[in-house]
């Protein structure tokens, strides 16, 4: 028995929607459904605290140099 898909791209049917691969600009550029390293998470906790922080500090007024 055939385990491929009958489609031309010849994928395993798995049912897992994280398998399937699609293609986009003629096959050149392919993405598939993952998940997020747990290293770019903390990336983006670090610049939310940092953003949060900015913002509190540095931002307001009129400007530098328009303090009357």
């Amino acid at each position: 028995m055939n385990n491929l898909a009958n489609d031309d791209e010849n994928r395993p049917i798995t049912g897992d929607p994280a398998d399937e691969v699609e293609e986009f600009a003629g096959g050149e550029v392919s993405a598939r459904h993952g998940r997020v390293n747990g290293w770019l998470m903390v990336v983006y906790a670090i610049l939310f605290v940092w953003a949060i922080y900015y913002g509190i500090t540095y931002w307001g007024g009129l400007g530098p140099g328009l303090d009357y």
